[in-house]
């Protein structure tokens, strides 16, 4: 007998990546036909396209004819793209250009991923209307990525999201998770930032932003524009080190708070809160708190086996 698919079609960019997982499969489970593209890791399970390659794109696009393109591919490390100035501009503008010029041409509506960064971290919480006043390249790149996808297509969503964390398949996948170790080995001290406030968001809460964004445009067309979500506990990197050992009952006198501005790497704001409001009166969002996150994101990583008898068995 047919397998019966659903008829509502989402086409998802950096599928293979930490928020581009959890978005397809929150769109797959939640009755829509996705397809997942991505490059270096795609097979087989996604579709490999080169987001340069202008004609893969187009005939990607033209042959599956998606109601909805999320697009979560990007280069989105700062100091990555400090060394690699041109590539990361490629990827995270012009290949996000041509996907709205695309996108525009079948009638899909496009959720372009952005981030906290556009601003400086002077005065927040930051409204979408607020003016973007980017500190590092990273920040300018997204910001030009942007307006790039507006000018191409004005039915786009840019939805701006901060530091993430989830299910990853590598501690270093996120910068939250990546303090794992160093919480998990107490023999030696280790420094954490205390200085910048960040706003931890799980993946799959902003995937389930992206999919109820997308089924209420399906019913609106006038859900388009700058969208904000995030987290809302607000915390440095050494308060998530503290509630990352606290989760897993582990201890933290090892790590020593650093209250001073870093100096090394790209700048990096020291408050860009998002304001969530406009999504929220929609009814739009899902937030799950940092310990239970946090915890399902890291069990399987943790070193003492014994814990994880005790908690999960």
């Amino acid at each position: 007998e047919d397998v019966d698919v659903p008829s509502r079609r989402v086409l998802i960019t950096g599928a293979t990546g930490l928020l581009g997982r959890a978005v397809f499969k929150e769109f797959n489970e939640n009755n829509w036909n996705a397809v997942g593209c991505g490059y270096r890791r795609a097979q087989p399970r996604f579709e490999q396209i080169n987001l340069l390659d202008s004609i893969a794109v187009h005939d990607i696009i033209h042959e599956f004819q998606p109601h909805v393109i999320v697009h979560c591919a990007a280069e989105r490390r700062p100091d990555v793209v400090e060394s690699q100035p041109e590539a990361a501009s490629q990827l995270n503008v012009a290949a996000s250009a041509n996907l709205a010029k695309e996108a525009a041409g079948v009638g899909a509506f496009l959720i372009y991923i952005s981030t906290d960064y556009v601003f400086d971290g002077t005065s927040p919480p930051y409204k979408e209307t607020d003016v973007p006043n980017p500190l590092n390249l990273y920040g300018k790149t997204k910001l030009e990525g942007e307006k790039a996808v507006l000018e191409n297509n004005e039915e786009t969503a840019v939805l701006r999201i901060p530091v993430l964390y989830g299910e990853v398949e590598r501690l270093e996948e996120s910068a939250v998770t990546v303090m794992f170790d160093k919480v998990q080995f107490s023999n030696k001290s280790a420094n954490m930032d205390h200085w910048q406030q960040r706003f931890p968001t799980n993946v799959k809460d902003v995937a389930a932003v992206c999919r109820q964004l997308a089924e209420k445009r399906m019913l609106d067309p006038s859900i388009k524009g700058t969208f904000h979500w995030s987290g809302n506990e607000q915390m440095t990197k050494y308060e998530m080190a503290c509630a990352i050992a606290d989760a897993f009952n582990l201890p933290s006198s090892h790590l020593r708070p650093i209250t001073d501005s870093p100096v090394v790497g790209a700048l990096r704001p020291k408050n860009a809160q998002l304001d969530c409001s406009k999504l929220e009166m929609l009814g739009i969002g899902q937030r799950t708190p940092f310990r239970a996150g946090i915890r399902e994101s890291l069990w399987p990583f943790l070193v003492d086996k014994r814990w994880r008898q005790t908690v999960f068995h």
